[in-house]
This record gives structure tokens, C-alpha cells and sequence, in this order.
């Protein structure tokens, strides 16, 4: 067949099609409405939740920026309370309930893994903020309420590497956290092999994590005894200050020479 005999047939098939369009849509005038409405609900369907998901995601970043500025906040009042012999570090307590609440209902699973990161750095940052040291080397011993707390920040951690899969930089911090925390139970062993498992990790070289945790392993093994501070030196004794004796009164000399009595003929006696 030739190409000229095709394209008439094909022009004619199309002339045909057009000629009888207004029959065929006036006969499937209902199926051609259903048609569109769908369309028009899918693509309203697609990019009303494509916005509402942008906008969730915005609140989302701006709760959590303010929920981060409140702990800075929440610090500072800590150290003026302590400066006026109050303890205030259950304010730390509002933002990591708070952050932890936020990330079960996260939208975005970066954002829940920070936020649950945040929520267990503030639990441990509230037991180093009370008086006295919560760390088993000084203390000798955890009290149970620390040590569940610390065990809280721990499931806190583990949750967000949970959440961070794929996110190398997220991992390695939340791992850090884990091995900080073995440290305060004084779990060292367990630590050092957190730590060395994310200097060893070739895909976290590059974070912040790997550094400190490098550092950790450096340093960590002057905080596993318990310290002892040296007793002060005794105070040298004073010295006996010399004996004073009486002070001796100064011989008075007298510069007024004699004066001799008068004799009996009322004449003035002669000078020696």
C-alpha cells in the first residue's frame, strides 16, 4: 500500500470520528461527566494534601524551633535560681515531654528523630543541672530515680535511630547519646564500644558525632575512678613572738641646779 493511499485513509478515519463526536458524547453524556468530575477530585485530592502536608510540615519546624529555644531558656533560669540557692532544673521537664509528644505525631521522620535526640539530651542535661553530681564516680552510686531517668533518655535515643534510617548524621548523634548515657550509669565497657563502633563506621566520619565520640575514647578513662580530693595542708603553727619585758622608765636628770636653804642671818648663802 502505498504512503499516499494511507494517510487518505487515516485523514478520512479522523474526518469520520469528528463528524460523529457530537452523536457519540450526546449518547455517553453520563460517563463522560463522571469522567471528569474524577479527574477534577483526584488532581483537588493531590494538591490539597500536598499543601497541607508543606504546611504541616512548616508548624512542625516552627514548634520544634521554639520548643529548642525554651530548653536555652529553661538553662539560663536554671543558673539564676541556682545563683540564689533555688533548684529549678525540673523546668527541663516541660520541653522534653513536650518533644517526645511531637515526635510520635511527626510527619516527617528526620524531624522526629531530632526531636526525640532533644527530648533525651533535656533528661540528662536535668540531672547534671541539680545540685550536687549525678555521675557514679563521684557519687559512688546512682539513686534509682536517676538511673530510670537516664534509662528513659536511652529508649528516647534508641526511637530516633529507629526513625533516622537513612540519615547518617542522626544515627551517629543518637548513638553518642547512648554511649554518654552508658557512661553516667557507669556502664564504661559498654560506652567504649558505642563509641568505637562510630569511629569505626566509615559513613559517620564526617559528623560532629564521630569526633566527640573519638575524643570519649581518649579522654573517658580519667572519669572511671572515683575522685578524691587532697586534703588541705595542715596550717603551719605560729611562731612565739619574743618576750617583752617592763619598760624601763629613763633616768631623769635634773637640769634645775640646787637651791640651798636659807641660813639663820637671813643671808643668801654663797654659790659652791
Amino acid at each position: 500500500m502505498k504512503s499516499e493511499h494511507r494517510h487518505e485513509l487515516k485523514t478520512n478515519e479522523l474526518a469520520e470520528w469528528i463528524a460523529n463526536f457530537p452523536q457519540w458524547a450526546q449518547e455517553n453524556l453520563n460517563t463522560i461527566i463522571y469522567v471528569v468530575v474524577g479527574i477534577v477530585l483526584v488532581a483537588g485530592i493531590y494538591f490539597y494534601y500536598g499543601w497541607y502536608s508543606s504546611k504541616t510540615i512548616d508548624q512542625e519546624q516552627q514548634a520544634f524551633t521554639g520548643l529548642v529555644s525554651s530548653i536555652s531558656q529553661s538553662k539560663a533560669g536554671i543558673l539564676q535560681a541556682q545563683s540564689q540557692g533555688y533548684d529549678s532544673s525540673s523546668l527541663l521537664f516541660n520541653p522534653a515531654r513536650s518533644l517526645r509528644t511531637m515526635a510520635e505525631g511527626a510527619k516527617n521522620n528526620q524531624m522526629g528523630a531530632l526531636a526525640l535526640i532533644k527530648a533525651a539530651d533535656a533528661l540528662r542535661m536535668e540531672l547534671h543541672y541539680r545540685p550536687g553530681s549525678i555521675s557514679p564516680q563521684s557519687t559512688g552510686r546512682l539513686t534509682a530515680e536517676a538511673a530510670g531517668q537516664i534509662n528513659d533518655a536511652k529508649a528516647a535515643y534508641n526511637a530516633a535511630i529507629t526513625k533516622a534510617v537513612g540519615n547518617k548524621v542522626l544515627t551517629a548523634q543518637a548513638k553518642l547519646g547512648l554511649g554518654l548515657s552508658e557512661e553516667e550509669l557507669g556502664n564504661f565497657e559498654q560506652a567504649k564500644q558505642i563509641y568505637a563502633e562510630i569511629v569505626s563506621n566509615a559513613e559517620y566520619e564526617s559528623t560532629v558525632a564521630a569526633v566527640q565520640a573519638k575524643q570519649r575514647l581518649k579522654t573517658m578513662d580519667d572519669y572511671k575512678q572515683q575522685i578524691v580530693f587532697k586534703a588541705p595542708p595542715a596550717p603551719a603553727q605560729a611562731q612565739a613572738a619574743p618576750a617583752v619585758g617592763p619598760i624601763a622608765e629613763p633616768n631623769i636628770v635634773s637640769i634645775i641646779p640646787a637651791v640651798h636653804s636659807p641660813n639663820n642671818t637671813g643671808a643668801a648663802a654663797p654659790n659652791p
